[in-house]
Parts: C-alpha cells; structure tokens; sequence
C-alpha cells in the first residue's frame, strides 16, 4: 500500500514538473515575438475602383446588377464594373443614391441604370430581372450585395428585428439568385457574387441576425454552385473586412475614432479597410483570372477572424496577461 501512495506521489511531483517546464518554455518562444508591430502598419492604398487590374476592360459586353449598389461597397462595386466595361443596373431602396451613382458611371463614359425596388419583394425582383432585359437584353453578373445589420445583444432582438435583417440578407439573396439564375441557366451562362462576412462561421456577438442570415448564404453559395456549375454558371462568395462606411460604422457602433483604434487592435495587419480596396477584390472574383473558381468564400479581412491563442495570452515578454 505504501509502495502505491511513493509511486502515484512520484508521477504527480514529475508530471508537475514535466508541466511547468513546458509553460517556462512557451513563455520563453512566446517572448521572442511581439503581438503588435514595433513599426506602425503599412497603409491603406489608395485605390480607383475598375483601375488596377491587369485587363481594365475585362467586363466589356457584360450586363451586371448589383443590389445595394446606392452607397458603400456596392457602389464602389458599380463603378469597378463600368469602368471596366461593363453596363451597370444599379439597384437599391433609396432612388436618389442610385441615381448619384448612375450618374457618376455616365459622366466616365459608361452606361447605367438606376432602379428603386425592395429586395425582400419577390415580383419586385422579377419586375427588375425585366427591366434589365428590356434595357440592356440580358443579364451577366449579380452582386448580392443588399444587406440590413444593426448591434443588439441576442436577448433584446425581437421577431421584427429578426424578420428585417434575415429578409434582406437570407431571402433577398435567395430571391435575386432564384430569379436572375433562371435567367442565366436559359442563357447557360453568368455568375453570380454574394457579399457575406466573416462572421458567418465564426460568430460574433451582438449581430446574431447577420450572422445566421449570412451563414444561410454562405451555404446557399456552395449550393448553387454545385447545382448550376454545370449550366455555365459561378457562384462565389467574398467576405470583406471591417470598412469604413457612413452605415457600417453607424448601425455596428464603430463610427467613433475611439472604436475604430479598438477594432485596428484586433486586427493583425493593424488598420481598417475601406469600399474601394474591397471592391477591386470583388472584381478580381468576377473576372477572366478567376474563371475556375466556384463555390468558394474568399475572405480579405486582414486576419481579423483567424485565432491569435497563445499571442492573446502572454505580453512581448513571454509573461501572462
């Protein structure tokens, strides 16, 4: 019996020390690399939506809507797409920020047409599935990019809450894939373009409408695009990340200096993101170079979703935080 009590003492006082050696040299690994960059982060580039890339006219003939393409990312979508060729419906709720963007895709040279319609409304997406033809005769590239979000702790979300951020998001992109797909399968050829958000498979607090709404789309995406590959069809999904917009900014509670410094912490590469440098990765998934690419989910949000473990753990010095 005493044999037994020396022995499993032995293995707890060893597997101890075994333990604290392991953490004392963590922290010394742990010690050599720093959480943050001694230097201050490369800047954002300045970027023109359309004007970086290797083909600037890469969607010339190309008929492409894109909801939500009145402000923000959408818009700077819009103009990419026109200034590479492409003849531009833009589509939202609010008539007079389509129109402003119009106009700026016609004073460069280009063609567009605003239209007013409520993407929850299935016949209102028929009715501009129609006007693009009768405008423009078919339809080439959709951005989904109509989305509705707001910051409210999960217990305080009601079923309108709910119902207007999921009807937008969800069943918009469904309608607007469902009806403008038809479409392309007659044509046996198009794409289409979902705007998610990293959030719809990690999560995040305060925004469990978007997020469960976005991860109904991110499985939509890989969908379709097995279902309609075989039409001549792409179905892709791009997650941007935190960007600086007048609704963004508002509706999640980082429009104020003080929570964009927060936000820039959590990131790795140390800075925001803006519509414009967003949008030039958006054009890139639609045109020529990414041909092959189907069902995927590109992601470009400066490592903010990915894992930082140990590095949220320990200081520069190796020493718990």
């Amino acid at each position: 019996m005493n044999t037994w009590i020396i022995l499993t003492a032995a293995v707890a006082v060893i597997g101890g020390l075994a333990g604290t050696l392991y953490l004392r040299k963590r922290a010394q690994i742990m010690a050599k690399y720093k959480r943050r960059p001694t230097v201050d982060p490369v800047p954002a580039p300045v970027v023109t939506p359309g004007t970086t890339g290797v083909a600037t006219r890469d969607f010339e003939g190309k008929v492409a809507i894109v909801t939500g393409g009145g402000t923000g990312l959408g818009r700077c979508i819009a103009l990419g797409l026109a200034r590479r060729g492409a003849k531009v419906v833009v589509a939202s709720r609010k008539i007079e920020n389509l129109q402003t963007v119009a106009d700026e895709i016609t004073a460069a040279g280009g063609e567009a047409m605003p239209y007013a319609f409520d993407v929850r409304n299935y016949n209102e997406v028929e009715a501009l599935l129609a006007k693009t033809k009768e405008k423009f005769g078919r339809v080439d590239i959709l951005v989904n990019n109509a989305a509705g979000n707001f910051y409210i702790p999960a217990e305080n979300l009601t079923p309108n809450g709910w119902n207007a951020v999921v009807g937008i998001v969800l069943n918009g992109t469904w309608y607007c894939s469902h009806v403008v797909g038809n479409e392309m399968i007659k044509q046996r050829n198009g794409q289409i373009l979902n705007i998610v958000a990293n959030y719809a498979w990690s999560g995040q607090p305060g925004v469990v409408h978007s997020c469960s709404a976005k991860a109904g789309v991110l499985a939509m995406t890989r969908t379709l695009a097995v279902e309609w590959g075989g039409y001549g069809l792409r179905v892709n999904a791009f997650a941007p990340g935190a960007m600086v917009t007048d609704n963004a900014s508002a509706n999640l509670k980082y429009d104020s200096p003080n929570a964009q410094e927060m936000i820039k912490k959590i990131i790795p590469v140390g800075r925001l993101t803006s519509p414009e440098e967003m949008a030039e990765t958006a054009l890139f998934m639609m045109s020529p170079t990414a041909a092959y690419m189907n069902g995927e989910v590109l992601t470009a949000d400066g490592g903010a979703w990915l894992p930082r473990g140990w590095m949220d753990l320990v200081d520069k010095d190796g020493k718990p935080k």
